[in-house]
């Protein structure tokens, strides 16, 4: 990829797919391909193509990393944060606003048309569950893997059940899974050296080892915070969905934020455009405790991103030898099943318990559903028509 443009050519091109982007990371990924393969020829399909599959593998929202590749193979460092900047910001502004209306109008929470949000995530859950479902629980065993991981978190609804269903699918993947051959695809070059990977993985790492312990410490809420936002950043694999019942584990339990605001603000998320990350930006808004209104909104941003860029930059020098060995691919597909059914345990509780109280709400998500599904209607007309309807049946 050849690094003649600015930063600043690379945020305004990232910023224009940030207002434009609707339809999920699969969809982003394909307006990513028509304006830098197709339209700008910053890279081939061939480089691209392995791009994708790195982030794929990766732990992280997908297409924002593709994105952030993307801009550091254009324009260096520099482009790199410009592109997630331009893809991030227009729908993390967009739920900090909307963070703000339910603080300061709390009847907005109890309204009908909020309530339709919650029940149209109980289908856009049933779509992700759906869809990951069909792609990578293939056979029984991964089938099985993904059942155990939903009785898992079940039983255990919190983070602890959480990571131990995902290490214990990767494990069982590992021991029992065969690795499929790997392609042909090269890698492209970016600027980054193997010694910059370790230290990059070392910053991830350290984190995940350090937070806990000063939280358990220290007994601040806004380090639980910091630390719950960035292991649910660094355990999302299969898609951002997957982030919903990890967050939901972070802030709820503790009162920092609602489950009736949480529910509403996750169906907000479906109607703007770019990253489902950028939920975040509204929790950290609208929690409770001294880090809270934007300053927190930007905080929790940063933080459920930061392990992403850090494990793309930790990955990029040695993709082509990691991708190859078996262990790490079967290890990787059991992951991918397990985090199927910690989703579909998500969609039971909290989603399905919080939103489904009554026939009505039943048909609503059924509705919403059918028109996802099998209408393939866009998900921000969706989520607009559910509005509509928990607003219609609130006014019976």
């Amino acid at each position: 990829m050849e690094r003649h443009d600015s930063a600043w050519r690379v945020f305004l091109a990232f910023l224009r797919l940030g207002l434009t982007s609707f339809g999920g990371p699969i969809a982003h990924l394909g307006y990513f391909r028509a304006e830098f393969v197709e339209r700008r020829r910053w890279l081939d399909d061939r480089s691209y193509s392995d791009l994708v599959a790195l982030c794929q593998f990766l732990p992280g929202p997908a297409s924002s990393q593709v994105g952030m590749a993307l801009g550091l193979g254009r324009a260096g460092w520099p482009g790199m944060l410009a592109a997630w900047v331009g893809f991030t910001l227009p729908s993390a502004l967009i739920l900090m606003l909307f963070a703000y209306g339910m603080n300061e109008y709390q009847v907005l929470a109890d309204s009908g048309w909020v309530h339709g949000l919650k029940v149209v995530a109980v289908a856009v859950v049933a779509q992700a569950v759906w869809g990951m479902a069909r792609a990578l629980c293939p056979d029984r065993f991964r089938a099985g893997l993904a059942i155990l991981a939903a009785l898992i978190t079940l039983a255990l609804p919190s983070a602890v059940g959480q990571v131990a269903a995902i290490a214990l699918a990767g494990m069982l993947g590992r021991i029992a899974l065969q690795s499929s051959p790997p392609d042909v695809l090269q890698a492209a070059s970016y600027p980054i050296s193997r010694k910059l990977g370790f230290a990059a993985l070392l910053l991830f790492l350290l984190p995940l080892a350090i937070l806990p312990i000063w939280a358990a410490a220290g007994g601040s809420p806004t380090i639980a915070l910091l630390e719950g936002f960035y292991r649910s950043g660094a355990l999302v694999f299969g898609g951002g969905h997957v982030v919903l019942p990890l967050l939901q584990a972070t802030v709820v339990p503790t009162g920092s934020v609602g489950n009736a605001e949480f529910l509403a603000g996750y169906g907000a998320a479906q109607a703007v455009p770019g990253p489902l990350f950028t939920f975040a930006a509204y929790l950290g808004t609208i929690a409770r405790g001294p880090l809270q209104g934007w300053p927190g909104g930007l905080v929790m941003l940063l933080t459920l991103f930061l392990p992403a860029m850090l494990v793309l930059v930790a990955a990029l020098p040695f993709w082509e030898r990691l991708r190859q060995r078996p262990d790490v691919q079967t290890t990787m597909a059991g992951v991918n099943a397990g985090v199927v059914g910690i989703l579909l345990s998500a969609l039971y509780d909290p989603v399905w318990t919080s939103a489904v109280h009554s026939r009505a709400d039943f048909g609503l998500a059924l509705a919403a559903f059918g028109l996802l599904v099998h209408g393939r209607m866009p998900p921000v007309l969706v989520v607009g028509l559910a509005a509509l309807g928990g607003w219609a049946l609130a006014a019976d």
